[in-house]
């Protein structure tokens, strides 16, 4: 059964159509009809008369539990928001003059973030006089993605921004 969404739905008594083409719980077609005697097919099968498709020319109403089925719509749901993985970005800082030992430490937990499948964002911070050597900070930020590069791939070529250049590395 296909998703309906259940606030326009007309159930039971508040469908007012002339002719409805019926569908029984199996979905087996029973034929076209008046709603009223829709109405007392389903109250001899104890279920309820749920219009699933109002635009149909005639209208398609189904026999079904509705209260089972908004039940188990909203477990469906439940189960899908649980099952979402949300992205983080991770933000890893630079500076012009960072040392070797320092840029490791930062590349390692740039690996990190990007295992645990969050987005990293490098940044290369510039200082007053610093910002003459911008190019310094792209060729900073393409070592970073060199090296990162078994873990992820660089979205967009380095981007200044004030007194900052950044670039997006995205989980593989």
């Amino acid at each position: 059964m296909s998703a309906i969404n259940k606030d326009s739905l007309q159930v039971n008594e508040e469908i007012r159509e002339k002719e409805l083409r019926l569908i029984d719980e199996n979905g087996t077609v029973l034929g076209i009809m008046s709603a009223r005697e829709a109405q007392l097919i389903a109250n001899e099968h104890e279920t309820d008369l749920v219009m699933i498709a109002p635009g149909a020319v005639p209208p398609v109403c189904r026999l079904m539990d509705y209260k089972k089925y908004v039940f188990d719509q909203a477990k469906k749901e439940r189960e899908a928001r649980k099952n979402q993985k949300i992205v983080d970005i991770k933000e890893v800082r630079l500076t012009v003059g960072i040392g070797d030992h320092d840029f490791n430490v930062k590349m390692r937990s740039a690996i990190k973030f990007l295992e645990d499948g969050d987005k990293v964002k490098v940044t290369v911070r510039f200082g007053g006089r610093e910002m003459r050597y911008t190019n310094e900070g792209e060729i900073l930020i393409d070592r970073m993605a060199e090296s990162l590069k078994d873990y992820g791939v660089m979205d967009k070529r380095p981007k200044l921004e004030g007194k900052r250049m950044s670039a997006i590395i995205n989980p593989k």
